[in-house]
């Protein structure tokens, strides 16, 4: 079943409060980017702290190699101090930078050191079956599925690894890359196709 947004069952007003909750919580806060900026090492580290953990995700759905995902999770840190020391860096949201680091190294990885073919993936299937992370946990369609993410369109497989490596919710996928929540479904429905699509014979 399609992620969809969280839906108020017994009281609208709940379910609204809990999105822009979410939403909010996608965002840095202002103090926040101001002590990424001072580069103090409290500060450094509580933020490694909180964003480690779904940048390693990231980098585990994309890679599919727990080495790798952790020296690309690490190196994405090191890159964020780099930044602020250059004076660049985050601006609204840390995680979407980090986020977007992330996709921009897993992305330089394939360049240099994927061997797959890429082939052309329809999307007019309908988004229905498995989704990638219960194909992740076949050890056996792991290397399929790095495969079929790699022939999925940048901002797919962005939407993609973001959605159902890092957990991130649909409301927060939007926030990290900036988009409208229902521009985020429609990519995620077209990316969900096409793996479908091009891993349906070895679901059975």
């Amino acid at each position: 079943m399609l992620y969809c947004a969280a839906q108020a069952t017994t009281h609208p007003d709940h379910g609204q409060t809990k999105l822009k909750q979410r939403a909010q919580a996608a965002s840095a806060s202002p103090a926040e980017i101001d002590r990424i900026r001072s580069l103090d090492t409290r500060s450094v580290g509580e933020i490694h702290d909180r964003y480690y953990p779904a940048v390693y995700r990231y980098a585990r759905f994309r890679l599919g190699d727990d080495q790798l995902a952790e020296d690309l999770a690490s190196d994405v840190f090191v890159r964020l101090i780099e930044a602020v020391q250059r004076g660049k860096g985050p601006r609204t949201s840390i995680r979407g930078w980090l986020m977007a680091t992330a996709s921009n190294l897993a992305a330089d990885y394939y360049r240099h050191s994927y061997r797959y073919p890429h082939s052309e993936l329809a999307e007019e299937l309908p988004a229905s079956g498995p989704l990638p992370d219960d194909l992740a946990a076949r050890s056996e369609l792991g290397g399929q599925l790095q495969q079929a993410l790699a022939s999925l369109s940048p901002d797919q497989q962005h939407v993609i690894t973001l959605r159902f490596g890092a957990g991130l919710s649909l409301e927060e996928t939007a926030s990290s890359l900036g988009k409208e929540a229902n521009a985020i479904k429609a990519l995620q429905f077209r990316a969900l196709a096409a793996l479908r699509r091009t891993m349906g014979e070895d679901l059975g």
